[in-house]
């Protein structure tokens, strides 16, 4: 086994922290433009996803999702670490694996880690253009709790001035689905 932490398993993938030989998988779908569409930076080269790894490698929060029959990583699942036994989801995937429920798989098996552990609440913030990223919410239980408007930009256009976009909020608690 080497070395690193899994923290879970589940029939085809292995979700364990990041490692050095993840660069080239990493660079794969954080260079990728279509994948990062969504996400608070723009599409990295291969020194920024170095560093990228590096910052992965050195927290728990970034989960590398590893498809066990490639032996090869697909994605990552964020799972953020906020006040009152709260935790932030959020995912990102190599687009060559999107589609075949891998993403909803290894968020399954966190949500349950998580929960399992004492954790009370977890919450996925996504653009409401993010069809894909919300209805994968929807689908793994998480429930709409706010639709916030122009709440936040990333982004600004050549004249300094933000591009605000608006974010949907979803949530799911320990005890939902519990009677």
């Amino acid at each position: 086994m080497e070395s690193g932490t899994i923290f879970a398993q589940t029939q085809r993938l292995i979700l364990r922290s990041f490692r050095e030989e993840d660069l080239r998988d990493l660079f794969e779908y954080v260079s990728d433009e279509k994948v990062v569409a969504f996400e608070p930076y723009r599409p990295m080269t291969l020194e920024e996803a170095r560093e990228s790894l590096r910052w992965r490698m050195g927290t728990e929060e970034m989960i590398a999702v590893e498809l066990k029959s490639a032996r090869k990583l697909i994605g990552n699942v964020y799972l953020g670490k906020r006040e009152f036994e709260a935790l932030e989801i959020g995912y990102v995937f190599n687009q060559n694996y999107w589609g075949a429920g891998y993403a909803a798989e290894s968020c399954q098996a966190l949500v349950r880690r998580a929960f399992s552990s004492g954790t009370h609440r977890i919450y996925g913030e996504c653009d409401p253009a993010n069809t894909r990223s919300w209805k994968l919410l929807e689908a793994l239980g998480f429930r709409r709790e706010a639709h916030l408007r122009r709440n936040v930009f990333f982004w600004k256009d050549p004249e300094g001035r933000p591009i605000w976009k608006d974010t949907y909020v979803y949530a799911k608690l320990d005890t939902d689905g519990k009677k």
